[in-house]
């Protein structure tokens, strides 16, 4: 891999020590690109002769490509939050039903099942255990009335991985829909729907994809449309969206029958930029650097004193290192960080929160640590 060349593809390196992709990452050049592209063309020549509606299309075999789906089962939606309304708002529900989650899961993967409450529907969350999800709780609480089992593949707050794998065979098993919130591994881990029994998928792209906020996946297997009812219709939701001239309400036989309206079209061509660069640099060696970069992180930090919250085994580890001090005042050293050193963190639920990217540099990782204030 030539690292020079990667981290040109990042100008935010010329200006910070970044570390913070699992909040809102800097977009690649690739995206900002293909933004102005798009913006150029309007900008020029407004909609005229553009071919906006065909790249559409490609980028959504790109996001397909992605998460080893058919095109025909990905819808553009604006943020994570959207996808996860569409299947809590779109299936039919019984007074009794529930919907296992956690308890570590970030808000966007709680409110809207909480929300079913008014409807009768039970939201069990299975608790954290030393910065875990343990799989064997959450089989245990899915019982005759689970509908749902709705999981982040990577935990926000500790980075912990779910065996997605093994959970989807056995929600399949019991006839259990699962739904996951990919933002924290989308362009950082390899995710396959099928092999992995995933019936619905949603992410925005400003994470580990390095695209803008606004403009995200739908995964929709191809076998549950029919089954999951559009709960915000327009025209581009029909099957034959361009005849102006008839009211015909047939919905298109595809996931776009989720997408309501006019796309966003410079967020659309971003993500596409950003996944051309994802696939470039492929997704088994991203993954292997953000493996090997957050194991030199954890070594550093425990040197230094830290308690790392986060699992390390190789397949529970992700890009996410979370860690703790018991003398210093996090949020204090994250402003020192950021002002004093231009490393960028976070802090979440109690724990500094470090993540690079692929393109980080092992310079970069070492400066980090060497920055923390010992104990």
């Amino acid at each position: 891999m030539d690292w020079q060349a990667l981290r040109d593809e990042f100008p935010i390196t010329r200006n910070y020590n970044f570390l913070n992709h699992a909040a809102a990452a800097p977009i690649s050049r690739r995206a900002a690109d293909a933004a102005r592209r798009y913006l150029t063309q309007v900008a020029e020549g407004a909609y005229l002769h553009a071919g906006f509606f065909k790249h559409v299309e490609h980028v959504r075999s790109q996001a397909a490509q992605l998460v080893g789906a058919n095109p025909d089962e990905i819808a553009f939606i604006k943020n994570t939050s959207e996808g996860i309304s569409f299947v809590a708002n779109g299936l039919n529900w019984q007074s009794g039903d529930n919907v296992v989650t956690s308890n570590a899961e970030f808000p966007s993967n709680i409110y809207p099942w909480q929300a079913l409450r008014a409807r009768g529907v039970q939201v069990r969350m299975v608790l954290e255990e030393d910065g875990r999800i343990p799989l064997e709780r959450l089989l245990a609480a899915i019982d005759s009335r689970t509908r749902v089992v709705s999981l982040s593949h990577v935990q926000f707050a500790t980075g912990y991985r779910t065996d997605l794998a093994s959970l989807g065979a056995y929600c399949q098993s019991k006839g259990v829909l699962l739904c996951v919130d990919a933002i924290q591994s989308l362009g950082a881990f390899p995710v396959d729907v099928k092999a992995m029994n995933v019936d619905f998928l949603s992410a925005d792209g400003h994470k580990w994809l390095c695209a803008p906020e606004g403009a995200g996946i739908f995964y929709v297997r191809k076998e549950l449309q029919g089954h999951l009812r559009p709960t915000t219709i327009g025209w581009l939701s029909m099957k034959e969206p361009f005849d102006f001239d008839r009211y015909q309400f047939e919905f298109a036989e595809s996931a776009r029958r989720y997408e309501s309206g006019s796309y966003n079209l410079a967020g659309i061509y971003a993500l596409g930029g950003a996944l051309e660069l994802i696939h470039e640099i492929g997704l088994e060696h991203i993954s292997h650097r953000l493996l090997y970069l957050t194991d030199r992180l954890a070594a550093g930090v425990r040197e230094k004193g830290y308690r790392v919250v986060s699992p390390r085994t190789p397949t529970e580890s992700s890009g996410i290192l979370a860690f703790r001090s018991d003398l210093h005042d996090h949020d204090r050293i994250q402003r020192h960080l950021e002002t004093e050193h231009r490393i960028v963190i976070a802090c979440r639920r109690g724990r500094l929160r470090a993540s690079p990217h692929v393109y980080n540099s092992e310079r970069e990782i070492d400066q980090l640590v060497a920055a923390l204030p010992k104990h």
